[in-house]
């Protein structure tokens, strides 16, 4: 019994039926019919993959014939070869027949069994994915199972006791406490705060810690698109409905129904489009562009903007019933630097997520470090403090701890707040001129060691002064081995 696969030939010419036989036995198991009846009794009788059908024949045609074998045997794959190119039998034998390819005589052999090859991998795939089908219908409550699973560990990640990382002590307990109460009910929220304080993440902690967590969470940034392009972003749009739209699309407010949108940069819409978005939250419908029909959708309106939006309904910028349907409830996310106690743990839970990222280990930070990290204001907040942590483990040139030393300048030469507070005091402060400069020299000298790694006979090099000079003065105001200044030394 042969393992070729099966391929039936079906041609009331003989010498047809010889020739494709002759060409074709080495690589398939040929079956041969001259009448219909005979084609038919194999097709019960032999598991047959592929038929090659002549398409004039006394009887039928070939694409006839084939249209009832598409209906009995589907999963046949079926070839029509023939000397006339009839155009409306090659519709009719694609569109009604299913035929896989139409064939022209004369043929040749090495094309053909090419053909016959990339039809039997076709059938195979189609009975592999039916195999597959089959599987997923019958470990569909695994498959549930594991999408449980896997939106439990999202929500353990985003939810406000974890995903927002901070201190003991810090300013966004109070938050995070807020977070936690209005999660529960199903009211817009609009997150305020400057740019790079996590706004977003205190959108995923609202969304993740609700009962809408095992539904989908969709963000958008409004600044990002000009009007038109927002309006197809959000409601969706029909094909054709402008040049370049190729295809229906789906709105974030539909991929979100029964979820959370978040509409980042609120404040950057323009009035126009605020008109808009207002219809769609008073009405709970959309319209995508160019389509006549509305669609009802379920979904929880979160907002953030890094603008004063009461000031911009004041100023006329911001519509006020707009701002009133966002902002049932506002939460402000603090600035880091005024959370400042915040930054070494957040410090290092960036680090074990650059390591990960960047695949380069180190063991942390020194104090120092962490110190003058700390003192820094960071404008561009936790964005900031991240871009930062990344720079320096690119920069570390070993697996130790990172120090101070290869912060940038901008931090390394930060003044802490007190710092800053004593240079604004210096001007008018009754001190002397000498004790004025020795109190600026203390800071040149500590940010110089700091950026040599208190190595110093480096620091002396540059500031021009001797060994014996440099320690004198080290000794003098208090910075040996190390160590900062105290008691307002520096």
């Amino acid at each position: 019994m042969s393992n070729l696969p099966i391929i039936l030939v079906v041609d009331d010419e003989i010498r047809s039926l010889e020739a494709l036989e002759r060409n074709l036995s080495d690589d398939f198991d040929i079956r041969t019919a001259a009448t219909i009846a005979e084609a038919e009794a194999v097709l019960e009788s032999e598991f047959v993959k592929i038929i090659l059908c002549d398409q004039r024949m006394p009887e039928i045609t070939g694409v006839e014939f084939l249209i009832k074998v598409r209906e009995t045997w589907p999963e046949v794959i079926r070839i029509i070869i023939s000397g006339y190119t009839d155009a409306d039998d090659i519709i009719t034998g694609i569109n009604e027949a299913g035929i896989y390819q139409y064939i022209t005589k004369p043929w040749r052999p090495d094309h053909l069994v090419l053909m016959l090859r990339n039809a039997l991998h076709l059938y195979d795939l189609q009975r592999q994915n039916e195999l597959l089908a089959v599987e997923l219908k019958m470990s569909s409550s695994q498959a549930e199972k594991t999408v449980q699973e896997r939106c439990e560990t999202v929500r353990d990640q985003f939810q406000c006791d974890s995903g927002i990382v901070r201190g003991p002590d810090s300013p966004l307990n109070d938050v995070c406490d807020t977070l936690h109460r209005l999660a529960a009910y199903d009211i817009s929220v609009l997150i305020t705060g400057e740019s790079g304080t996590g706004k977003e993440l205190a959108a995923r902690a609202l969304h993740y810690s609700s009962l809408r967590w095992n539904k989908p969470f969709v963000a958008e940034n409004c600044a990002a698109f000009p009007d038109e392009l927002l309006e197809s972003e959000l409601f969706g749009h029909k094909r054709g409905a402008f040049t370049g739209a190729a295809e229906n699309h789906m709105g974030l407010f539909e991929r979100a129904d029964g979820g959370t949108i978040f509409l980042d940069e609120i404040g950057e819409v323009s009035e126009a489009f605020q008109v808009k978005l207002l219809r769609v939250l008073q009405e709970g419908e959309i319209r995508p562009v160019g389509s006549n029909v509305k669609r009802e959708v379920d979904v929880r309106i979160l907002a953030a903007t890094n603008k004063d939006l009461e000031a911009e309904v004041r100023a006329g910028r911001f519509r006020k019933d707009l701002f009133f349907r966002l902002a049932a409830v506002t939460v402000n996310m603090p600035p880091l630097r005024e959370r400042r106690e915040d930054v070494p743990v957040l410090a290092n839970y960036l680090l074990e997520q650059s390591m990960s990222q960047l695949g380069k280990q180190v063991e942390g930070f020194t104090d120092e470090a962490l110190a003058c990290l700390s003192a820094y204001d960071w404008p561009g907040n936790v964005r900031e403090l991240q871009n930062e942590i990344q720079r320096m483990l690119v920069m570390m040139p070993g697996e130790g701890r990172m120090g101070a030393d290869i912060l940038s300048a901008r931090v390394l030469f930060a003044a802490s707040p007190e710092e800053a507070g004593e240079i604004d005091a210096l001007a008018s402060s009754g001190d002397t001129l000498k004790e004025r400069v020795e109190w600026l020299e203390a800071r040149i000298l500590r940010e110089t060691l700091i950026r040599h790694r208190w190595n110093k006979s480096k620091a002396a090099k540059e500031l021009g002064l001797s060994r014996v000079g440099l320690r004198g003065k080290l000794e003098r105001y208090g910075l040996v081995d190390g160590k900062q200044f105290e008691n307002g030394a520096v």
